[in-house]
């Protein structure tokens, strides 16, 4: 979306051109954060922990950790569960604050000193006081990506000093040194010790868990999802173990001009995820019509990974805690609708945030209806029921049996 300067002049960060955030409050904020390192190659700071194992030249990748020039309570800056009722300039200001110092590693070689020090900075639940050294002056690049947060500047990394003690909950303790565990197993120990799962994902990046010679460094985007994937699988086989939920059941949610809806539906497991994309959103930026796209699983799940991307595990994740919640299997069928004023993405930890913020407001409509439904989809979204059914092979599918026509007729 291309805003007349002009129009920021009157503005001044009030919201007149339809973003769900001010770009120019965000990268002042972010300047001011930055300056005294405009020209510096030490940077002392406390490390939220953060990290970042990149993608590109696998399996030869970029690696290391990421710190603001800034000593103190820094945990906000790198954990998502935190950032649901945050200002977007705000996650903005703490994603792009972090300097990352990167070397090259072979993935399949994690054993070495500067990757030994970054996992025990990573699996440490408080911030940690370092000093990274870079080769020269970091770069002011600022990236944004569908699957992880915002990245700020960068630089290659000369040399990390730990200044602060990291503190390491006892189950992260336990399954760093633990060498007969499988990187699954682990992910569903720490989950089920209440570890967050955005803490997973980092110390899963850097090859913290794992059988011994096995131990693989992660790229971040794929950590992130492999996370969701692991313990959404597991929580599948609980939730089969239950009852259906006794009637349909609707949620919402509304944020940073975004729409969550989910329809739970008294049958058997199976699961949707379904996207509306208007013409100016951050993935169809120059669109003249609405894309809808989406993809799905039946009772006995997926053999191919989603073609809509990593926001399936997350919203998958979200919606099995919730019927792990109730004690209860359904079809779940969730739709998101996405707004002009919403163009950049942040990370598919917004998707996760956003479901389990929708589960815990409860549901908004309990039904026997479908007919309800479709009213109810006519009223809150823009799409329309007609669009969102049409579009929803879950949903068709099951209005086309028997069962539901007699729900219409009772309806």
């Amino acid at each position: 979306m291309r805003i007349d300067p002009s129009l920021c002049v009157l503005c001044r960060g009030r919201g007149l051109c339809g973003l769900t955030y001010c770009p120019v409050m965000a990268r002042l904020r972010v300047s001011q954060v930055l300056k005294p390192i405009s020209y510096s190659r030490v940077i002392e700071g406390s490390t939220p922990p953060a990290v970042f194992v990149g993608r590109t030249g696998y399996p030869y990748v970029r690696a290391g950790p990421s710190t603001p020039p800034l000593i103190g309570d820094t945990t906000i800056f790198d954990y998502p569960e935190l950032w649901r009722e945050r200002r977007i300039e705000e996650i903005l200001e703490y994603r792009w604050s972090l300097v990352t110092g990167f070397k090259v590693f072979d993935v399949r070689k994690p054993d070495n000193r500067i990757l030994e020090e970054a996992r025990l900075l990573v699996l440490s639940s408080k911030p940690v006081d370092v000093q990274v050294v870079l080769e020269k002056p970091p770069r002011p690049i600022i990236t944004f990506n569908e699957h992880e947060p915002p990245q700020g500047p960068r630089s290659p990394l000369e040399s990390l000093k730990i200044l602060g003690n990291p503190s390491i909950p006892h189950p992260l303790e336990k399954t760093y040194y633990d060498f007969d565990l499988s990187a699954s197993e682990a992910v569903l120990y720490l989950y089920e010790s209440n570890i967050p799962v955005s803490h997973i994902q980092k110390a899963f990046s850097l090859g913290s868990f794992g059988l011994k010679n096995q131990r693989r460094l992660v790229p971040t985007r794929w950590s992130i999802t492999a996370v969701d994937s692991i313990i959404s699988k597991s929580l599948i086989k609980e939730v089969k173990e239950y009852e259906v939920v006794g009637e349909i059941q609707v949620y919402e949610y509304r944020v940073h001009d975004n729409l969550f809806i989910a329809i739970l539906y008294p049958e058997k497991w199976s699961y949707e995820w379904m996207e509306a994309w208007w013409p100016g959103s951050t993935w169809n930026p120059i669109g003249l019509q609405v894309v809808v796209e989406g993809d799905y699983e039946d009772y006995h799940g997926r053999t191919t990974y989603p073609s809509i991307g990593g926001c399936y595990y997350a919203s998958m994740l979200a919606t099995l805690e919730h019927l792990k919640k109730l004690r209860k299997q359904a079809t779940a069928i969730l739709l998101r609708e996405i707004y002009p004023g919403f163009n950049l993405p942040i990370g598919v930890w917004f998707v996760r945030e956003s479901c389990r913020e929708m589960y815990r407001k409860g549901p908004v409509l309990k039904t026997f209806s479908l007919r309800e439904v479709c009213e109810y989809l006519d009223k809150s979204t823009k799409l329309g029921c007609t669009k969102w059914f049409s579009s929803s092979r879950l949903l068709r599918r099951i209005t086309s049996t028997r069962k539901i026509s007699e729900f219409f007729k009772r309806g």
